[in-house]
């Protein structure tokens, strides 16, 4: 497919073709689907505070991992009921996956 280069981050023109071919298998498999989003409450609040002191002292050491600050960003996700925030902290959380794939590529590849 060829479209011009919108995108200026490192990686995210990758990931974005990626992203459109799995989205393109799931509305295959799947069709469109529509679901409740299953977020809020007390027990996902409790959990993304935790997740959030936990990523932040790690940062605080100097020993943050990827999956802690993916995990904190899918519960502060997990938490949000107001449908603006919940889109917000999806997008950060998307962000998140795509520098950690962009990571993982860089470890394993030689640059482009």
């Amino acid at each position: 497919m060829s479209y011009p280069t919108i995108f200026t981050t490192p990686g995210v023109k990758a990931f974005a073709e990626d992203i459109d071919t799995e989205r393109q298998r799931q509305l295959a498999k799947w069709g469109e689907q529509h679901h409740p989003d299953g977020t809020g409450g007390l027990f996902l609040t409790r959990m993304a505070h935790t997740l959030r002191a936990e990523c932040q002292e790690a940062a605080d050491r100097g020993e943050v991992t990827w999956r802690q600050i993916l995990m904190e960003e899918c519960a502060e996700a997990f938490a949000e009921t107001d449908p603006e925030s919940l889109v917000a902290e999806l997008t950060q959380a998307a962000a998140v996956i795509q520098a950690w794939i962009h990571d993982v590529k860089g470890r394993t590849q030689p640059p482009a």
